[in-house]
This record gives C-alpha cells, sequence and structure tokens, in this order.
C-alpha cells in the first residue's frame, strides 16, 4: 500500500505574515470592524448568565466558520463584506457539530497530559477552514482532512503563533487596544498558512 505524501507547508512563516499584512492594506478599518462585532456578539450573550453561556456554546462554530470566510476573503482580496461574520448559519447543525467534537477532542487528549491537548489543538486547527469552502463536507470529515494537512506541521503553525508574542506584549502595554490591529493582523497570517497548504495539497 503507498504511503499518503505529506502536505508541507513552503512559504517561510515571515513571508506568510508580511503577505498578510499586504493583503490587509486598504481593508485595516472593515477588519477591525469585523472584530469588534464579532466580539460584541459575545459580549452581549456574556449579560446573560446561564442563557448566554448555552447560546455562546450553540453559536460559536457558526460565527468561527463565519469569520474565517471573512478573514478569507481579506486574505484573497476578494471583497470581504461584514455580513461574512454571520455566513456560518448557512449550515448551522455541521459548524456545531465541528466546534463539539473538536472540544471533545481536545479536551480527552488533555485528560492525558497537557502536550497531547496541545498537539490535537493544532492538528485540528485547519478545519474551521476547510469546512468553511466545503459546503459538502461533514464536520468529522474535516477533522480527519485537518489532521492530514497538518502532519509535518504543526510546529511551523506553533512558530507562526509564537511570531506575534511580542505583539501582544504591545497589546498588553495598550490595556488591550493594540489587539485591534493584532488580530486581524494574526488571523490573515494563518489565512495565509492555510492557503499555502492547500495550494501544495493541490499541486501533490
Amino acid at each position: 500500500m503507498q504511503t499518503p505524501m505529506t502536505t508541507l507547508s513552503q512559504t517561510e512563516n515571515k513571508i506568510l505574515m508580511a503577505n498578510a499584512r499586504d493583503s490587509l492594506r486598504g481593508f485595516w478599518g472593515l477588519a477591525i470592524g469585523a472584530l469588534i462585532i464579532y466580539f460584541l456578539v459575545f459580549c452581549v450573550l456574556g449579560l446573560f448568565p446561564v442563557i448566554g453561556t448555552i447560546a455562546t456554546y450553540i453559536i460559536v462554530g457558526p460565527m468561527t466558520v463565519g469569520g474565517v470566510r471573512f478573514t478569507l476573503s481579506v486574505s484573497r482580496r476578494e471583497k470581504p463584506e461584514i455580513g461574512q461574520l454571520f455566513s456560518g448559519f448557512d449550515r448551522f447543525g455541521t459548524h456545531l457539530a465541528a466546534y463539539l467534537l473538536q472540544t471533545l477532542f481536545v479536551c480527552l487528549w488533555t485528560l492525558l497530559l497537557i502536550i497531547p491537548g496541545i498537539i490535537a489543538a493544532l492538528s485540528y486547527s485547519m478545519t474551521y477552514f476547510i469546512i468553511a469552502e466545503d459546503s459538502s463536507i461533514s464536520a468529522s470529515e474535516a477533522i480527519t482532512k485537518s489532521k492530514k494537512m497538518m502532519k509535518g506541521n504543526k510546529w511551523k503553525l506553533s512558530y507562526l503563533g509564537f511570531r506575534f508574542t511580542g505583539w501582544f506584549l504591545l497589546v498588553m502595554l495598550s490595556f488591550g487596544i493594540g489587539f485591534l490591529w493584532v488580530g486581524p493582523y494574526m488571523y490573515v497570517s494563518y489565512a495565509k498558512f492555510y492557503d499555502d497548504l492547500k495550494t501544495v495539497e493541490d499541486q501533490s
């Protein structure tokens, strides 16, 4: 039996980040506005202790998918719109299942040790990107595909996150205000990472 080829990200993280800055040029205001609206939704739900908590768990999956679609549009400069934030409700059940399954799997691995939990989270990190673009894929299939895509790429994604450490120090010094800029920068960088993996996968 032939062993499936591993899809490895080919672009350096610093280039992915530079490309993210280029993609955000002209879209910073829109991206910051989308980030504010996204968090406002959950802040409003947080005002209702019990019902709000339940509602948060129910909508976080669809909202994350919508956020990913918006971020991919910014990354690819494909006319992003605020309305995309709520587009994840189109397949509500599937996107809710994706969130619940990811959370369950990560928690189960974390019960063993912290490190396996982190590795699991990295393995499933492309799930929302995959499911945001494929309207026919199921939640479990998206998770499985994410695990395959992330084989050999977990450290690279971790390192991409580490590169934002200095930026988050500035966020703390600005009492959180700086996240309005760092957030979109980081999320679009992750979208670039996904597209890099996808490009290699399509060529293999």
